[in-house]
């Protein structure tokens, strides 16, 4: 039995072989789509330059407003499909022994430069008593950078976000907190539903999929946010001899 998710290991076997099946059929899904949407695409740029070789009409400008639009669309057809590759393998890991603030520092690294050309001031609090933890580097850089992305959309002039880590109650901790728009009752209750999504163009798939990757982890994920007062995220995971 592991006490961490209370699963015994037949069952996390068979979890781990649903999430397997449901990979594979949204890789042979993904497969099906983007072969004809690369076909779309390459078909547009052709009409794109053979528009280009007739006069400077209105006639051919319009068309070429409307090619454009077409691509735009194309181009969000493509980010939704790797959206959707990425929330249905979320359950893949490969998990190593390693300290979450390693992940932690080295993202924030990483995502400097970003931060101050969007005007975002990043303020560091990282607790230096951590137990290790049981992770799947290139999954929990991925809960991060979704993380710092949906922050990103309520710090649209700017602002602080916040990164701190902490071990409470025998658990290891990590917090995102920006000073943003924050969020009203409604978004908070249907954030983490698959397709859920405030913003134009948006997958609706970033924080379902940090939701998946964190309860991989055996691990858990919360949010308080309030209009006008900014956001807090809470990803709660287990101590890496819990996790074993």
């Amino acid at each position: 039995m592991d006490s961490s998710s209370g699963m015994t290991d037949h069952e996390r076997e068979r979890f781990q072989a649903q999430y397997a099946e449901i990979a594979t059929l949204a890789g042979g899904l993904a497969h099906e789509i983007r072969n004809p949407l690369s076909t779309i695409g390459m078909n547009l740029e052709l009409l794109a330059e053979d528009l280009d070789e007739f006069d400077d009409s209105q006639h051919s400008r319009r068309m070429q407003t409307r090619i454009q639009a077409v691509q735009r669309e194309c181009c969000h057809l493509e980010d939704v499909l790797n959206a959707f590759l990425d929330f249905a393998r979320a359950g893949e890991i490969d998990l190593i022994e390693m300290q979450l603030n390693e992940l932690v520092a080295d993202f924030i690294e990483f995502y400097q430069p970003q931060a101050q050309e969007k005007r975002i001031d990043i303020s560091p609090h990282l607790s230096t008593d951590l137990p290790p933890v049981m992770m799947d580097r290139s999954l929990m850089r991925q809960v991060l950078m979704n993380l710092v992305r949906n922050a990103e959309q309520a710090l649209p002039n700017g602002g602080l976000l916040e990164f701190q880590t902490m071990s409470r109650d025998g658990r290891v901790q990590f917090e995102l907190i920006d000073n943003g728009s924050g969020m009203d009752e409604r978004t908070r209750a249907n954030m983490f539903q698959a397709f859920f999504s405030t913003r134009t163009g948006g997958s609706g798939l970033g924080l379902p999929t940090i939701r998946k990757i964190v309860e991989a982890h055996c691990g858990s994920i919360s949010c308080e946010s309030e209009p006008g007062r900014g956001t807090r995220f809470t990803v709660v995971l287990p101590p890496a001899e819990a996790a074993s």
